[in-house]
């Protein structure tokens, strides 16, 4: 959305009876309500209703200027809508003087009584007013509208990130898991909520609705998350595949062209995307919850289903690889065998340039320069996604979402997305992240409180190669793999 595009947070076909009773309340205490005369300016107006809302006691007056407000600010564009934003998070800030004193008084004595009198305090009047105008019918989107907006302004308007955090504070006591509800999205789910998943889709792009249909074939889940306050519109949603054998590459998962497989012959559940569905909601965890919950209820249907495992992009890990070339350690990037075969394949004088030259156009497709790169890339790999364990401050964002979770990085898989984005991102690498329902708490804990990273004797096998000083054979990395040589040396 530009930045000086109003919102549009229309209010659902389907209302919820919460709704149609905030809307009822609305409309009897239009009478009762201080609205200001809708002749103002627009921006003027917006304000008196903004401090009319917070100095209001009556609940139905209150819901009446909630619903003023929001209309208001539909009238609102370009300068106007960011001075009321500005207007928003400069005016309603704690008062000064009474809040020193109370920090004053803890000071003098650190009583609870006076800790919670400063707490009081410190809580800026415009959380308020943003639990009032959610009192309006359709609130909750319209706050949440206004979020997404906010993220697009508050580089170019730092003041505004006052505003951005008390929304982050609110939605993340509203959007807590104890109200959500879990999903299974099927071919039966209404169009609407269908349409929905085919636009919101951020890992692998849904191609229409033939596409979606085979995403939720028999041997197919899809789950999500929904809030009682935005009825029909997904949180987030998780797409699972049901196969025998933990699965290596994407583009098998995606094809159209085979028969769905009957889901009581699967032995493992591969969630192979996961994507959050309101940008406005961004920074509130709900990922962690669906997967643990999604778990459950496949375990419940299918009880002979014995692995649960993601098959997750590596975003950053291409990125990370530039630059690590760009400025290598001082103990070389490269293995002596990697670089030998490397550099003789390219014809390159050293083993960054034949790296940068080998993975130029569509390089998966020829045997030789396959065979060249697979050793470094899966090391280095290995190497990106357990930097943490050697006291790296920053990770891959898809391996810490997993590994917070308390899942095990299990595999590392050659090829496994051959799609323009996964050469883009990461030269085809994919990553199978394992929930082992037993260890989860444990990796989780070891995770948050050291950074260590739960990993197979797979990946530690890489590791162990990086610092002996030589890569793993093809047939090495064959056998610790688990075979993905089949399902990743060719594109699917």
């Amino acid at each position: 959305m530009p930045p000086d595009a109003a919102p549009s947070p229309s209010l659902p076909e389907s209302r919820t009876w919460l709704e149609r009773l905030w809307s009822s309340i609305a409309d009897r205490g239009r009478a009762y309500a201080d609205v200001p005369s809708d002749r103002l300016p627009p921006l003027d107006r917006a304000r008196r209703l903004a401090e009319a809302l917070l100095s209001e006691r009556g609940e139905a007056s209150g819901a009446a200027v909630a619903r003023e407000l929001h209309e208001s600010l539909l009238q609102l564009a370009g300068e106007d809508r960011i001075a009321f934003f500005r207007f928003l998070a400069e005016g309603f800030a704690p008062d000064p003087d009474r809040l020193r004193e109370a920090a004053e008084a803890w000071l003098a004595e650190p009583s609870l009584e006076a800790a919670a009198r400063l707490a009081d305090l410190a809580e800026p009047p415009r959380q308020e007013l943003l639990r009032r105008m959610n009192m309006a019918p359709g609130g909750t989107a319209a706050l949440v509208g206004l979020r997404q907006e906010l993220t697009g302004l508050t580089r170019a308007e730092p003041a505004l990130r006052v505003l951005d955090a008390d929304l982050r504070h609110l939605f993340a006591s509203w959007f807590n898991r104890g109200f959500l509800d879990l999903r299974r999205i099927d071919w039966q789910t209404p169009a609407a909520v269908l349409e929905k998943l085919i636009r919101y889709e951020a890992v692998h792009e849904i191609q229409g609705w033939d596409d979606l249909r085979r995403r939720l074939e028999a041997d197919r889940r899809c789950f999500a998350f929904f809030h009682p306050a935005l009825p029909g519109e997904p949180l987030i949603f998780v797409e699972v595949a049901l196969v025998k054998g933990m699965a290596a590459a994407v583009q098998p998962l995606l094809s159209r062209g085979e028969r769905p497989a009957d889901p009581r012959e699967a032995d493992a559940a591969i969630f192979y995307s996961i994507s959050n569905c309101q940008e406005g909601l961004r920074g509130i965890s709900f990922g962690n919850f669906l997967i643990k919950q999604v778990v459950e209820e496949l375990k419940a249907e299918l009880p002979q289903l014995a692995t649960f495992a993601t098959l997750s992009p590596v975003p950053g890990f291409r990125r990370w690889l530039d630059r690590e070339m760009d400025s290598p350690p001082e103990e070389g990037l490269f293995r002596a065998e990697e670089a030998a075969l490397l550099t003789a394949t390219a014809g390159a004088e050293d083993a960054t340039t034949a790296l940068r030259a080998l993975t130029e156009g569509e390089w998966w497709q020829e045997e030789a320069r396959r065979e060249a790169l697979r050793g470094p890339l899966l090391r280095l790999a290995a190497a990106y996604l357990t930097r943490p364990a050697a006291g790296k401050t920053s990770i891959d964002p898809v391996a810490r979402f997993h590994l917070g979770n308390g899942a095990r990085l299990e595999r590392i898989n050659p090829l496994g997305n051959v799609s323009s984005r996964g050469m883009r991102e990461s030269f085809g690498v994919m990553v199978n992240y394992l929930y082992d329902r037993e260890e989860i708490e444990a990796n989780h804990e070891r995770f948050v409180h050291s950074g260590h990273v739960a990993r197979s004797a797979a990946v530690e096998a890489l590791l162990q190669a990086s610092k002996a000083g030589a890569a793993p054979s093809r047939s090495a990395l064959a056998r610790l793999l688990g075979g993905e040589e089949k399902a990743g040396g060719k594109p699917g």
